[in-house]
């Protein structure tokens, strides 16, 4: 197993714009070979840098699956618009993988 992490410092207000966001956006990892589950986790509040954090993770069978997707026309379709948020996001995500045995 793979696992594809995110985490997104959120400007606090605009919680709510960005997991509507996620909610709403059409998926298409159920399509792509090895993809096995996602999850968006929203954590603690950081009250002096004003940010909710928030953690994405993809379940992978192989990291070559992972990164066979993010080199794939699924890939682009699902991010087409991931400049729309920027106005949202404290910071870009920073992007971690983890291999689990």
């Amino acid at each position: 197993m793979y696992i594809a992490m995110n985490r997104f410092k959120i400007q606090f207000g605009s919680e709510e714009t960005f997991e509507n966001v996620w909610k709403s956006r059409e998926s298409r990892l159920a399509e792509v070979p090895g993809f096995v589950e996602f999850h968006l986790l929203r954590g603690a509040q950081n009250e002096d840098e004003k940010y909710t954090l928030y953690a994405s993770h993809t379940v992978w069978s192989t990291q070559a699956d992972f990164t066979a997707w993010t080199q794939s026309e699924h890939f682009r379709a699902a991010h087409h618009k991931a400049g729309d948020l920027e106005a949202e996001l404290y910071r870009p995500p920073a992007v971690r993988g983890i291999l689990r045995g």
